[in-house]
């Protein structure tokens, strides 16, 4: 049932499932191998040489527009591979249509758009692991699932590299990500970025949906306040009142960081005070939709506010961590890119 009530809080974000086929003849592109190739465009599901869903612009935010090119976003997408059936296997292949389409009209137009006027905007496309790597049942699901992970962790990698080498040009940036996209963006910067040069270059991660466990990362530090740079923001949102099993059993609490005031001093927020959500209605600013309490490692808000709420009864707002503080998030990456300056 929770599952099903998730299905349908996606559709009232980003719509239903036969949209993404409407738009699948875009995807002429195929690998020889099966590998991505990072130096052909189709192989990114958003980059600045090329027109993407992630150029998109709100319609209430379009009249002062003004985007900026000093910096850059490495953004990194969640799980759009979500059959229980696991029709490619254990994981997705890169040039599918139909998944390049679920990507490119869902995540890259609702979340990665976040960015586009704080600077360019890179989402490589990658093998990612199944939903289902989430959930190992037996010992061999567990050693699959492993190896799904890294596969797909491989791809961000390379994609990173190759960004680095090409298009990077000594430019800060930010790395960007939620759900699968976290679960690679914590290795990435643990494993390629902190402790070396880069680090100085790293305006700030918002690695959103995971669970950030306190002392993962070595030097990399929570973001206490909402012009602090080099550190990372993180939060995972729940109704409020409701723990989840899982949450429950963690024997830690998790970094949480408030997506309306930013500031660590100031735990709890009400929706009064949140800018603005977007749901299923790309230009439409949904004001004031939820309120942001930090408890015990995850970020609680009253029912999102939304025409059609009443239907929606699942606690988990897993698939709403950008959208139900699309502004707020859109106005504070701004302010951390205008401090790293001042820096």
């Amino acid at each position: 049932m929770q599952n099903r009530m998730l299905f349908f809080f996606m559709i009232l974000l980003f719509g239903c499932t036969e949209k993404y086929y409407s738009h699948t003849g875009a995807y002429k592109f195929k690998s020889a191998d099966g590998k991505p190739d990072y130096s052909n465009l189709d192989y990114w599901a958003a980059h600045p040489y090329k027109q993407d869903l992630s150029d998109s612009v709100p319609q209430p935010l379009q009249g002062n527009y003004h985007p900026d090119s000093t910096v850059d976003i490495f953004f990194i997408h969640p799980t759009t591979y979500t059959s229980k059936e696991k029709n490619f296997g254990w994981n997705a292949p890169v040039d599918n249509d139909t998944l390049n389409a679920k990507t490119d009209y869902s995540t890259i137009l609702y979340q990665a758009s976040v960015f586009n006027e704080a600077g360019r905007v890179f989402a490589p496309r990658y093998r990612q692991a199944n939903l289902a790597a989430y959930y190992p049942v037996t010992q061999t699901d567990t050693l699959q699932a492993i190896h799904a992970f890294d596969l797909a962790y491989n791809d961000v990698k390379t994609a990173f590299e190759y960004y680095l080498s090409n298009w990077n040009k000594g430019r800060p940036f930010i790395i960007a990500s939620h759900s699968q996209g976290t679960t690679h963006a914590k290795r990435l910067i643990k494993e390629y970025i902190e402790g070396t040069n880069l680090q100085n270059r790293l305006v700030a991660a918002y690695i959103i949906g995971i669970v950030i466990e306190p002392g993962y990362f070595n030097s990399l530090k929570p973001c206490t306040n909402p012009n602090q740079t080099g550190c990372f923001c993180s939060w995972r949102t729940f109704k409020e009142g409701y723990i989840p099993d899982f949450v429950a059993k963690e024997k830690f609490t998790a970094i949480v960081t408030n997506p309306i005031t930013w500031d660590s001093s100031r735990p709890k927020a009400d929706r009064k005070e949140n800018p603005g959500g977007i749901l299923l209605n790309f230009n439409k600013k949904y004001a004031n939709t939820a309120d942001a309490i930090i408890h015990d490692g995850i970020l609680w808000t009253r029912k999102p506010k939304f025409f059609g709420n009443i239907l929606y009864k699942s606690k988990n707002f897993h698939i709403a961590d950008y959208n139900l503080y699309y502004y707020s998030i859109r106005q504070n990456v701004q302010q951390r890119i205008n401090a790293f300056w001042k820096k």
